[in-house]
């Protein structure tokens, strides 16, 4: 019999208490929870010669193994004082200039960027037992380029970049958004062109690390790092797990 709250013997699924319809979790559990990484190794010989090529290759990896959002990563910023902020944002583009996601540059990574442009970012790919680390600094790209992109979105996405003009900013309640959001569906309604906020577009990080990571038993993982060096050449380096 299952222990009201804990989970389940058979599934380890978390069951809801007697009084409670939300499940609840034992944080001792924790320490409890491990798995052995065991499905491929990283050689030196595996890596393709640009790290960029190699991105390419475990982003591929991760689509056919129908993982979801496949393309998205973990970008951390920091304020000019040292507070640092992360969260998740989508993959739009890469070469060997760097990686490209798109943002409101009012918005609370968008200010740090602009006063700290230092960032990094991790592409955490759990099931295949694998992560790529990325460290560099933060340029934004042309306006050229972020019009194309804004131009590629859905309709209703367009609309949402002109609602949150004020992106992490405090705001009263859902229906301001959603009042907004009318307002504009009015304006631009759908097949209509929706022009380019000027707040709004894309940043690319250029890398001056890249490490890819797979998981091995025993916590023994391959690590794998792209360094660059003076004038702009790379070199791999292993990292101890």
């Amino acid at each position: 019999m299952a222990v009201a709250g804990g989970p389940t013997p058979q599934t380890g699924a978390m069951t809801p208490t007697p009084d409670s319809a939300t499940p609840s979790f034992d944080p001792a559990r924790l320490a409890e929870m491990r798995r052995s990484y065991a499905r491929t190794g990283l050689t030196e010989d595996d890596l393709a010669e640009h790290w960029w090529t190699q991105l390419g290759r475990w982003l591929a990896d991760a689509q056919i193994a129908g993982l979801p959002e496949p393309n998205a990563m973990v970008l951390a910023t920091a304020a000019v004082d040292g507070q640092p902020s992360a969260r998740t944002v989508l993959l739009k583009g890469y070469d060997e200039r760097g990686i490209v996601c798109y943002t409101n540059y009012n918005s609370q990574k968008g200010q740090e960027l602009a006063a700290n442009p230092k960032a990094s970012c991790v592409f955490p790919w759990h099931a295949l037992e694998r992560q790529v680390c990325v460290v560099g600094t933060v340029t934004r790209v042309s306006r050229e380029e972020s019009v194309a992109y804004f131009s590629s979105r859905p309709h209703g996405s367009r609309l949402g970049a002109w609602a949150s003009e004020q992106q992490s900013a405090v705001i009263p309640s859902r229906a301001v958004l959603e009042e907004r959001m009318a307002e504009l569906a009015e304006r631009y309604p759908d097949g209509s062109e929706v022009p380019l906020p000027d707040y709004w577009g894309g940043v690319r990080l250029g890398p001056t690390t890249v490490e890819f990571w797979q998981g091995r038993e025993n916590r023994l993982h391959d690590r794998l790092r792209f360094r660059r060096t003076p004038p702009g050449g790379w070199i791999v380096e292993r990292l101890s797990p």
